[in-house]
């Protein structure tokens, strides 16, 4: 059956010289679909946001948002999105009121309705009480928050949102999820996020495509694109090292049985309801369990991490580069 895409693109590419920031992307979003583009750094999602709001002209291929082609039609798909970029472009000296009045009259909107987009969007972003501000006294979470209602005062059809928790703390970037959920709730947007955070592709979106050197490497929902690497992995450190693993084998839950740094590990479904069964057959001095994620994906179809080494992910990783062969 025909589906009415918001947005399609076809074998987009963006060169520059020698490199290839795009190869080649083709895709199809529904309406009100909260799409993700998840990578690393340089991987291409800022690079396919830019030609799809026409602030970059594609080296070939095609694209359109809103029925409106990217090439042929810029200012018409211009008027029908909004974009939040990574760096705030929102003016320090200006209150948060300010800031929104200007964006409204740039785009036109009717003033019998202005003032009401704005108290609509200040509220649903949680800025009512610091509208009269200046931006420059703004937290980072609060600037961020004000793009996104920018972005929003012209009632737009799609918004992009470019690292749109990007040098938050972790507790501004929770509250930021929260108010993109409550976003795409009450105004039933298509939104394409950019994003390194594995959580935060997580939390937020129906698909997601892991980027990786201008192409989509993989496509899916995220919980089928985790099911791609089995079950659950529980780490035991045994009591005895000759101790005799193969009765494991035995156990209907445990789908593969590796060997890592002195640990046995074990890929097992629902492992939380499984470990108790498990211990019963071995002696161990610990236990852990983790349930693979996005970064994990990558991991498996690359060789490399999408996120910057950290201590806590160290083990996972080796497991998983050790596992790829």
């Amino acid at each position: 059956m025909f589906k009415n895409y918001l947005i399609q693109i076809h074998n987009l590419t963006k060169r520059y010289e020698k490199l290839t920031a795009v190869d080649n992307l083709s895709l199809n979003l529904e309406q009100s679909e909260v799409f993700g583009l998840l990578g690393p750094n340089g991987a291409g999602k800022t690079t396919v946001i830019h030609m799809l709001a026409t602030l970059l002209k594609p080296t070939s291929g095609s694209a359109t948002v809103n029925g409106f082609d990217i090439l042929r039609e810029p200012e018409k798909v211009r008027a029908s999105i909004g974009i939040v970029f990574q760096v705030p472009s929102s003016d320090d000296l200006l209150t948060g009121y300010e800031n929104l009045k200007i964006h409204a009259m740039l785009y036109g909107v009717d003033p019998g309705v202005r003032e009401k987009r704005i108290s609509d969007a200040l509220e649903l972003v949680g800025l009512t009480e610091r509208k009269k501000d200046q931006v420059k006294k703004y937290s980072g979470g609060m600037r961020r928050r004000l793009e996104i209602a920018r972005g929003l005062i012209h009632n737009p059809k799609v918004l992009f949102l470019d690292e749109p928790t990007l040098g938050l703390d972790p507790s501004s970037r929770e509250t930021m999820w929260k108010y993109i959920q409550q976003l795409v709730k009450q105004e039933k947007l298509t939104i394409i996020l950019t994003t390194h955070y594995m959580e935060e592709a997580d939390m937020l979106c129906n698909r997601v495509g892991i980027m990786d050197k201008g192409k989509i490497i993989a496509l899916d929902t995220p919980t089928k694109l985790k099911l791609m690497l089995g079950g659950d992995i529980v780490k035991l450190k045994l009591k005895k090292q000759d101790s005799n693993i193969d009765v494991l084998k035995n156990l209907e839950c445990i789908k593969k049985i590796d060997s890592l740094d002195g640990y046995v590990l074990l890929s097992v479904d629902d492992a939380k309801k499984n470990i108790p069964e498990i211990l019963k057959h071995v002696e161990v001095e610990s236990v852990e369990s983790s349930s693979h994620t996005l970064n994990d994906v990558f991991l498996k179809l690359t060789g490399r991490s999408i996120k910057e080494q950290q201590a806590e992910g160290g083990f996972m990783e080796r497991y998983m580069q050790y596992d790829k062969h």
